[in-house]
């Protein structure tokens, strides 16, 4: 089993419109071969909502928090 991919300043960097569609899709889905891929998914979302959200704000529904405000 792999380990899976930290959650990086780069990484976060790197992320577009597309690819959070992308992973906020894989989530609303909800189709993964285990809990704990799903669970990366959602801490990686967490993670663009509260670096990034201006990518976030449409799928904020999916990180299933209260609403929050970092700046």
């Amino acid at each position: 089993m792999t380990q899976p991919a930290a959650i990086t300043p780069e990484l976060l960097a790197s992320l577009d419109e597309e690819a959070v569609a992308a992973l906020a899709r894989r989530l609303e889905e909800d189709d993964y071969p285990s809990p704990f891929a799903g669970l990366q998914d959602w801490h990686l979302l967490r993670a663009v909502a509260i670096h990034r959200p201006e990518l976030a704000r449409p799928y904020v529904h999916l990180v299933d928090q209260e609403p929050f405000d970092e700046d």
